[in-house]
């Protein structure tokens, strides 16, 4: 190999400068390749149908900007309307540092703190500058643990119920914050099932929108069954106390 061909330098020679082994070795080039992990078909109707209960996703990945933005768009999760909105894409070392890390309520320090851990109350530092962050934010890509695992936090801190969804060893500190971890079964390793609240066994963001609408399902009824047991319990009560009073007798 000739000096200029690869190594540091190679990036700054100007095109056209100075002709390469390679070119005149006889070489064609016959094509390229791209190779693309595509998302399952269900996945865009899932994200939109969360869309459509209230749920508000978001996209932690450690993919770069450019590939975490065209798989967000492909899903539903970002569209021209939010992809214009300011901090609505950000890379995870740019918003850890906005936001400040973590700290210790109790203590102000840095957490991990030195105060006792069941006092330890973690919080944003910079948490007006969450709240802006927050109300936009879509897509996290290039995050680390930490980046996620402040998310997680600062959203709690606000006062949202937290969902997150997992696989890797990196992913069971924000697994375990959360107030609902979902870990894969397939594919995700045993720390973050263990760390995780329930297992989604065919590794399918499809059955996250079931277990919400079946949950949902739950909390109605029991809505509706209490609503319905202190209706009549009060009723009988009145009831009881009016006949006890007037007749001297209950009439029940």
């Amino acid at each position: 190999m000739k000096s200029g061909e690869g190594g540091p330098e190679h990036n700054s020679i100007k095109d056209g400068e100075c002709l390469y082994d390679v070119e005149k070795g006889g070489y064609i080039l016959i094509g390229i390749i791209g190779i693309k992990d595509v998302i399952r078909p269900e996945v865009p109707l899932a994200v939109q149908r969360c869309q459509n209960a209230g749920i508000k996703v978001r996209m932690v990945t450690g993919d770069n900007l450019i590939t975490a933005k065209a798989i967000a768009r492909e899903c539903g999760i970002l569209n021209d309307e939010l992809a214009n909105l300011p901090d609505s894409v950000m890379e995870g070392p740019q918003f850890y540092d906005r936001m400040g890390g973590i700290i210790c309520r109790t203590c102000k320090e840095k957490s991990p703190c030195n105060c006792d851990r069941k006092d330890v109350k973690e919080g944003v530092k910079n948490l007006e500058a969450f709240k802006i962050v927050a109300k936009n934010l879509r897509v996290l890509a290039r995050s680390r643990p930490e980046d996620k695992y402040l998310l997680v936090t600062g959203l709690k801190e606000l006062g949202e119920v937290v969902a997150v969804t997992g696989d890797g060893t990196n992913d069971a500190p924000a697994l375990k914050k959360a107030d609902v971890g979902f870990a894969m079964g397939i594919t995700g390793t045993e720390i973050a099932k263990h760390a995780a609240d329930i297992i989604i066994m065919d590794d399918n963001f499809a059955s996250i929108v079931k277990a919400c609408m079946w949950g949902r399902n739950v909390y109605d009824n029991i809505r509706k069954f209490l609503q319905f047991q202190i209706t009549v319990s009060l009723v009988a009560l009145f009831t009881a106390f009016i006949g006890s009073v007037v007749l001297q007798d209950s009439p029940l």
